[in-house]
């Protein structure tokens, strides 16, 4: 595996990568909408599969009429009758397994798949650090994606919304589980091995045609639609570009979905590095989608066009062929579009080309093929298949990574164990996500642990909830149920509290819990101002089981409600705290409103668990989130704390048995107080979770996931602001932290112990087109077969550039027996090593030494060595030159935003002073300063030129007067100081409002 950085392309492929930009041409005559007679309807070009995709492509394109073109547009393509095409639905969502899609004969309606393979979540899949497991699961997710297109073709689309690429930079995310990595060469190795397996291995048609989401720079849900991601040149191609780019150069995927929110100011659903980034790194065609509502976004969100059809028209010349707008209703896109045919804002050419795209694929998925193409009629029979159990099973297995094994702990020994105690909220529960199907079965790690240790041994289990009744203290009344329907209110009842008046209380993440009620099993549920007990899990978009308790200096305390609508800009109740009426009428209201309830534990959960501890030969805790709960689509989390009723427990059960193991199951690192002697964790793995849990805890599978993600200490060392997106300013993910993290990059134990040797390079010195292979030996030294992920990471030692700490190159997955050598062979093109220069905008190998390092994790690095590479000396910047000012090398309160609504970006300060630093340029005693200017609010301001600091020398200043953000002009002011040459560090100083696209010093 390499990196896929700076490849260089040949001709054909630049070429093509231009074509792709131009209008389509077509030779058949204008299209009328005749039917064709079926029995010639085989004779046709595109019907026949002898012919090339491109000939049969346009042959259909030159048969359609402009409507039939425009509604092919569409995520819900109608049929085509007289051409005898069927219909077609995009995106089928099969992130870790088919999960859901739209029926469009049943109101559009959201159709769980309840008889598909649910494997473990992304982030699981990733931790398995085995691209080959991967491509295997993704092949099994694309047999059964086309099972139930069998099942059903017009519910069940073939176009899959998976992988999802998008870099987990920050835990709090509130999608993290859909990714897979903070680093993009494992994200970009993971999502080729899946999207391979979706795609299948027929050289030209497509098992599915999966679709990378969600491009690009998308790391936060609060406010998604609206917030920009800042994202300098530097990390738009290092980082983000390097996640998508390997996938879509492999082939692994057939286009990219664009994002919610925007990069430096402008959607990503107009942004033409569609066309003109993602599109010149194939040669395939590419058919890529809005994401859901993401056209109307641009205008009645984001308000950057003010006219929807203006912005259907960018859409669409941006690089998007699909909208995915107004369900399955396409009338009104076609309306729009064809009001932009009319005012010229696109041509018929545009249609075209975005409408080849979408036949390409089409054609691939063998729909213009008479026999549905080689994938078509898959049986049934492969849904939740023994042989995908098995391969679940594995999968599940692989990704539970050790995090900690104090005194070898772990494994139990099954022969000794004949009284286990299992206990917390996680003991005897799954939960899928919401992109995830419905368990066809489960086995619950306390199912997995009673199937493993058999009749002979008593395994007892121990929720460890605590119990409590509810007492508004002015009413005396007890938060009870009434029944388990909508319309059974919550009501405050008198007398002694019954089980309709008791709930049990788990606080799953940092303060956010839910409340079960004892006497029907049901969730305290919001239900937009009065409350009931209808839902059996806490589930929906909107997740209305979300509470929060307020301890008050009295010792009451406040039941706040935080189900996810109060997030919205709707929603109308302040504070949103549960009261209770005089008459008992429960409700919600301010927090001057609210009731102040005593909490009468009726029941301890963590001494119940300890007492359980107490008494048994082994202890398993499981713990950890649910995905539904503080965090998931449209929601972030603030902290990424286990919850307080949990880490009780925790420190129960382990006063009571310090040798318990703990099983942690979240969708994102975790953090705690606590510090178990044993910590397994697992993502929420699917319906075979327990069978791997219970396996790995005995000693039949020996641990060998590893982290994907840096697991911090505490919230403290994440950066405050969730929006900041550049990691390399704020310190975030292993390439730039320099803290010590709680567990690192990488990281996870085994059961046994692997030395690493004799680390050696065939060279010392190469150069900057040459290769470097890398060799190790890693012996398995202890007494268990066993699996060792080998990780290579590099350092350039120095730059111009701020480089990081070190950087994942490539790893290698290796099982070896006990005793038993391997060498590890790394084969590192030097180009891998390029970074981007920013002050040339291209990839550069630097002439400097870089370090090598071989070990377990970012932390756990056994070996060095290092090697010079003859690259190239970046030279001065010459800045008299006209110089784009968003490639500068650092800044402080700079914004990145739209030079003009279509294309490049420029350099804002918002609403306090900003500067930009331009290091090492060689100046020749300048006599003028010029520069591209606008400012985007009312009055004068001023842009400065310093040296050496943002308050150094002076060197000039140019006024800039009241225009509007995109209305530029030029200015040209002569330098204040005599004789400045040689290599000084030139500083921009722009005041409020103030914007600049280019400038030079001549």
């Amino acid at each position: 595996m390499r990196r896929l950085k700076p490849r260089r392309r040949g001709l054909g492929a630049v070429l093509a990568a231009s074509l792709a930009l131009l209008p389509v041409v077509t030779t058949p005559a204008p299209a009328t909408a005749l039917p064709v007679v079926a029995s010639q309807l085989d004779a046709l070009p595109f019907r026949n599969p002898d012919l090339p995709v491109e000939q049969r492509v346009a042959d259909l394109l030159g048969r359609l009429t402009l409507d039939e073109k425009l509604s092919l547009l569409h995520q819900s393509q109608a049929a085509i009758p007289r051409l005898d095409i069927p219909y077609f639905k995009a995106g089928t969502e099969a992130l870790h397994g088919v999960a859901w899609s739209n029926d469009i004969d049943d109101g559009w309606k959201q159709v769980l798949a309840d008889r598909a393979t649910v494997f473990p979540q992304a982030v699981g899949l990733a931790s398995t650090w085995d691209p080959a497991l991967v491509r295997r699961v993704g092949s099994a997710v694309g047999d059964e994606a086309r099972a139930y297109n069998t099942l059903n073709p017009r519910q069940w689309g073939l176009q899959v919304w998976a992988p999802v690429v998008n870099l987990l930079r920050d835990p709090r995310w509130g999608r993290n589980e859909e990714g897979y990595s903070e680093d993009p060469l494992l994200t970009s190795e993971i999502a080729t091995a899946y999207g391979k397996g979706l795609s299948g291995d027929d050289p030209t048609y497509l098992k599915t045609a999966p679709v990378l989401k969600h491009f690009y720079a998308y790391n936060n849900e609060t406010n998604r639609s609206a917030s920009s991601s800042n994202l300098r040149q530097q990390l738009r191609h290092e980082y983000e570009y390097a996640a998508f780019r390997p996938a879509i150069e492999a082939g692994a995927a057939t286009g990219v979905m664009a994002s919610y929110n925007k990069v430096n100011g402008r959607p990503t659903h107009v942004d033409r590095a569609l066309n003109e980034d993602v599109r010149s790194w194939t040669d395939e065609t590419l058919y890529n989608m809005s994401d859901a509502w993401g056209p109307h976004a641009v205008t009645q969100a984001q308000h950057f066009y003010d006219d929807e059809t203006v912005a259907y028209a960018h859409v669409l010349k941006a690089g998007l062929d699909a909208f995915v707008v107004d369900d399955s209703n396409s009338k009104p896109m076609i309306a729009t579009l064809k009001d932009a045919l009319a005012r010229g804002l696109i041509t018929e050419a545009d249609v075209d080309r975005a409408v080849t795209h979408a036949l390409t694929i089409r054609c691939r998925l063998g729909h213009f093929d008479p026999d549905g193409g080689p994938y078509a009629g898959a049986s049934p029979d492969v849904l939740d298949s023994p042989a995908h159990r098995r391969l679940n099973r594995k999968t599940a297995e692989e990704a539970l990574v050790l995090l900690r094994n104090d005194d070898d702990l772990l494994p139990l020994d099954p022969k000794q164990t004949t009284k286990v105690a299992v206990v917390g909220p996680l003991a005897d529960s799954l939960f899928s996500d919401w992109y995830g199907g419905k368990l066809p079965y489960e086995v619950t790690p306390l199912d997995g642990i009673r199937e493993r240790l058999g009749k002979d041994a008593v395994v007892t289990s121990v929720e460890g909830l605590d119990r409590v009744a509810l007492r508004d203290t002015t009413t005396g009344r007890y938060l009870s149920a009434t029944g388990t329907t909508s319309a059974d209110r919550v009501v405050g009842t008198e007398g002694e509290p019954g089980e309709a008046a008791q709930w049990d209380v788990n606080e799953w993440m940092a303060d956010v819990a839910t409340l079960r009620n004892a006497g029907n099993g049901r969730y305290l549920t919001g239900n937009f101002g009065p409350f009931n007990t209808s839902a059996t899990i806490p589930t929906g978009w909107y997740v209305q089981q979300q509470f929060r308790f307020e301890e008050q200096p009295d010792g009451t305390v406040l039941l706040q409600y935080i189900g996810y609508e109060t997030n919205e800009p709707w929603w109308w109740i302040p504070g949103h705290y549960v009261t209770v009426a005089p008459d008992g009428t429960v409700g919600t209201g301010t927090k001057e409103q609210a009731a102040r309830f005593d909490r009468e534990v009726l029941r301890d959960g963590a001494a119940e668990a300890a007492a359980a501890a107490a008494e048994a030969d082994a202890v398993v805790a499981v713990v950890g989130s649910n995905p539904f709960v503080y965090g998931r689509e449209v929601h972030d989390r603030a902290s990424t704390a286990l919850g307080g009723s949990q880490q009780d427990l925790l420190e129960a059960v382990q006063q009571a048995n310090p040798r318990a193991a703990v099983v942690l199951e979240s969708s994102y690192p975790v953090t705690m107080d606590v510090d178990p002697g044993a910590l397994l964790w697992t993502t929420h793995a699917g319906s075979e979770t327990g069978n791997a849990v219970a396996a790995t805890l005995f000693g039949d599978s020996n641990p060998s996931g590893r982290l994907t993600q840096t697991w911090y200490r505490s919230d403290a060392d994440l950066p405050e602001d969730v929006f900041d997106y550049d990691i390399v300013k704020t310190g975030q993910t292993y390439l730039y932290f320099e803290g010590e993290p709680g567990y690192p990059f990488g990281h996870g134990l085994s059961y046994t112990d692997f030395r690493y040797s004799d680390l050696r390079v065939d060279s010392k010195r190469v150069g900057q087109d040459g290769r470097i292979t890398v060799t190790v030996d890693v012996t398995n030294t202890g007494s268990r077969a066993g699996a060792e992920v080998v990780q290579l990471y590099s350092h350039q030692r120095t730059s111009r550039a701020t480089q990081p700490l070190q950087e994942l190159e490539d790893f290698r997955r290796v099982t070896l027996a006990p005793g038993r050598t391997v060498t590890v062979r790394f084969r590192v093109n030097a180009d891998q090593l390029a970074h981007w220069d920013v002050t040339r905008e291209r990839w550069v190998v630097e002439r400097s030494t870089y370090d090598l390092m071989v070990g377990s994790s970012a932390e756990d690095i056994r070996q060095t060595t290092a090697v010079d590479v003859a690259g190239e000396v970046i030279p001065p910047r010459n800045l008299a030159l006209e110089t784009v000012a968003e490639n500068f090398d650092d800044y402080d309160g700079a914004l990145l935003v739209p030079t003009t609504k279509e294309r490049g970006t420029s350099v804002a300060a918002g609403d306090r002073q900003a500067w930009v630093k331009f290091a090492a340029s060689g100046l020749d005693r300048p006599t003028g300063f010029t520069a591209s200017v606008a400012k985007a609010t009312q009055g004068a301001g001023t842009l400065e030129v310093r040296l050496d600091s943002p308050t150094g020398p002076l060197l000039a200043t140019a006024p800039v007067s009241t225009g509007g953000e995109y209305d530029y002009t030029e200015v040209s002011v002569d330098t204040l100081l005599d004789d400045v040459s040689g290599l000084r560090d030139v500083y921009l100083v722009l005041s409020p409002g103030v914007r600049v696209a280019t400038f030079s010093l001549s």
